[in-house]
């Protein structure tokens, strides 16, 4: 079974060597997409200086993060793919062992595992941690989500079932997820620690205005793929977060 792994990046000058010396450190390769939204630092000169790990680069101007990905995953030739964000990087470097591992039984489509939050400026820094917890349809309703970061799907799911939206803001990942697993079907295994280590800066919560923008793009994910939520599924989405910080 092969692995690839799609980044977006730009301008991330200061985080990506970080990123792609975590994925050239592990233990078994991957295809390595970088999908660059047309940097105007020196984010391409940085990428070139790190170690190569099949990579496959790619500069030019996108809307946003999920139409790079998608770009990505045009590109993507391995049979498992995976997406880390340029400001991320994997906890270990076993961590495509324990995804190979959950793949083993053909019938798995997805995996995930668990999230670290660090420090933006000090990833020493621990300031919470998301614990995902074995997979259950029934837990979407109650404000659940696997952390998007060590999601990794077969990519067979996504030539099927289609990519991510780019009309839904920061909860493009949400709805994919959302759809893969509620609405497909698609069978999940839980790796049980984590696998990434995330910068803690995500867009979704840098502000009351981008909650209440990711809230409705929430509601729109369940929406379009014709499901309904509970009355308190996403009051309880952004709700159970609070239970990482402790």
């Amino acid at each position: 079974m092969n692995i690839t792994i799609i980044t977006p990046v730009w301008n991330n000058a200061t985080t990506i060597a970080h990123c792609l010396h975590s994925i050239a450190d592990q233990t078994e390769d991957c295809q390595h997409i970088l999908v660059d939204g047309g940097s105007t630092d020196v984010t391409l000169d940085t990428i070139e200086q790190c170690p190569p790990s099949n990579r496959v680069i790619v500069s030019e101007p996108d809307q946003g993060m999920y139409d790079a990905i998608n770009k990505g995953l045009k590109l993507a030739t391995g049979d498992v793919v995976g997406i880390l964000n340029s400001d991320d990087f994997y906890a270990t470097n076993n961590v495509f062992e324990k995804v190979k591992l959950a793949f083993s039984d053909e019938n798995v489509d997805a995996c995930y595992g668990d999230l670290r939050y660090v420090g933006k400026d000090d990833i020493q820094k621990v300031v919470r941690n998301w614990h995902s917890g074995e997979y259950n349809a029934k837990r979407f309703y109650n404000g659940w989500m696997p952390p998007h970061p060590t999601f990794f799907l077969k990519r067979r799911c996504y030539e099927t079932h289609g990519g991510y939206r780019l009309d839904l803001g920061s909860a493009a990942d949400y709805e994919l997820m959302l759809r893969m697993l509620l609405k497909q079907g698609c069978t999940a295994n839980y790796i049980p620690e984590v696998l990434v280590h995330m910068r803690n800066d995500g867009m979704s919560n840098s502000s009351l205005k981008n909650r209440i923008s990711a809230n409705r793009h929430d509601r729109k994910a369940w929406k379009v793929n014709g499901t309904r939520p509970y009355p308190w599924t996403l009051i309880a989405k952004p709700l159970r977060k609070l239970v990482q910080w402790l």
